[in-house]
Order: C-alpha cells, then sequence, then structure tokens
C-alpha cells in the first residue's frame, strides 16, 4: 500500500550498462494460465515482430515463480523457456519482485538482480544516468522482513517437501488468480514526488510494482511507473533520441 512506503537513504549500486536504443520493458504481467501477455510478446520479440538486443523484465512476471517450488517452474515452464532461449541472443535484465525471486538458478544466462540490491544504476547516452527496480523498495521495515521470510531458501524447501499433491502451490495460484491488482491509486502524483525523493541522485527513474503506467517531472528528474502487462496490455520502449519510454500496446 502506498501509505506503507517508509524513506530511506539508498545505497549507490555501480554503474552496469548502458540501456540501449529500442530497449523493451515488461513489468507486472503476473502471468499464469488465465494471462498471456506475457507470452505474446515474448513470441514477438523471438520471431521478430519486435526489434530489440536488450530486454529488461522489471518484477511480478509471473504470478508466483521461486527456484524451489517444482510446481510453479513447471505450470511457468513456457515462458521460462522462452526467455532462457532469448538469452542466447539478446541481453536479459530481471529485477526480481515480490511475486518472483531466487531465480538464478532458472534463469542461467539471464543477469538477475535480487531485490536487496536493487536499485541498479543503468546509463543512457549523454552520460545521463537511470537507476532501475522493481519497485517494492524503500519500505517499512514490517515489509523488509515479510520480504526476507519469503525469499528464506531453507523455508521453501520445506514447504515444497511437505506440498503432497501440490495443495499448499495450488491453493496459492488459486487466490494469486482471482487478487484484483488493477487499481487506480489515489494520489498518485504525490507519491511519485515521494518515490523521486527516496532514489539517489540520477536523471530517471524506472520501476514498476504499483501497476499505474504513470510518468513524472520533478525536481529535475524523469520517474516512469511502467504499465503493467496484465492491467494496461502494454510493454515499454526505450527511444533514446527523446529519452522517453514509448507504450506501446501488445496487439500493435
Amino acid at each position: 500500500m502506498i501509505n506503507d512506503i517508509h524513506h530511506q537513504s539508498s545505497t549507490i549500486n555501480y554503474l552496469l550498462s548502458t540501456i540501449k536504443e529500442g530497449a523493451i520493458f515488461i513489468a507486472d504481467s503476473h502471468y499464469n494460465k488465465e494471462r498471456n501477455e506475457l507470452v505474446t510478446i515474448l513470441e514477438k520479440i523471438k520471431s521478430g515482430d519486435i526489434q530489440t538486443t536488450q530486454l529488461f523484465l522489471m518484477g511480478d512476471i509471473f504470478d508466483f515463480l521461486c527456484e524451489e517450488s517444482n510446481y510453479f517452474k513447471t505450470v511457468n515452464q513456457e515462458p521460462i523457456s522462452i526467455i532462457n532461449e532469448l538469452s542466447q541472443k539478446i541481453e536479459i535484465y530481471y529485477f526480481e519482485g515480490n511475486h518472483d525471486f531466487n531465480l538464478a538458478s532458472i534463469f542461467p544466462k539471464v543477469k538477475v538482480f535480487p531485490r536487496n540490491i536493487q536499485p541498479v544504476a543503468f546509463g543512457l547516452h549523454t552520460n545521463m544516468i537511470a537507476y532501475l527496480s522493481h519497485g517494492d523498495i524503500y519500505t517499512n521495515n514490517i515489509y523488509n522482513l515479510y520480504c526476507k521470510v519469503i525469499r528464506n531458501s531453507l523455508l521453501l524447501k520445506i514447504v515444497n517437501l511437505f506440498d503432497f499433491n501440490n495443495f499448499i502451490t495450488k491453493k496459492i495460484a488459486k487466490k494469486l488468480a482471482i487478487k484484483n491488482i488493477c487499481k487506480k491509486l489515489d494520489n498518485f502524483d504525490d507519491f511519485m514526488i515521494s518515490r523521486i525523493n527516496s532514489y539517489p541522485p540520477c536523471d530517471y527513474i524506472i520501476e514498476g510494482h504499483f501497476h499505474q503506467c504513470s510518468s513524472l517531472l520533478y525536481a529535475n528528474k524523469n520517474y516512469f511507473n511502467l504499465p503493467s502487462a496484465f492491467c494496461s496490455k502494454m510493454y515499454a520502449r526505450m527511444s533514446q533520441k527523446s529519452i522517453k519510454l514509448e507504450h506501446l500496446n501488445i496487439n500493435d
């Protein structure tokens, strides 16, 4: 929830790479068997209908996925396979979200960023700096503790061990599938300012998580909250010439 955000200073992570012209951003697709937007976009990249050499997966790409859950690895196998195939040909960066984590072994050739090292600095042309994250950072201590607990590998392995006939995981999947994740948040302009103030000095901030498809220029910082691929049926593309994210309909 918006009111849970706690502002804090950030450790500046090293400058990793440069966001290239035409880079594609997919956020919050929350893939499950009823939500196929992720596969639609990935197949278009695979076929060349969407041209790019760089793909940013900005978290909550799956309704749920972690290395320790055999069930969720099985039901998500189609997009997992396509991502791994694409990673042989193009650069892929995956910012783990609150629904998808402990992913490094699932995507061996994808650069995976866990929550604890986000945000990550990327370069833009003209020596500008962009910070990228899923978006569930700069939060209160209760949420931070929750994030540590749900990512605990030993705990997840124990759950998987006792998940007879996938009873636990199917219950989780059913609950997630009916959750209303497409909501318009009130006072989001004010909230974007609070997000900008939470980040280190930079020129651009790009994050998902909030599903609002909104942007704001404030204090000489450009903030982008990416569209949810599921809610908005959109992804985004970086245009270096104007340094902006162009929202493109999945069906275009």
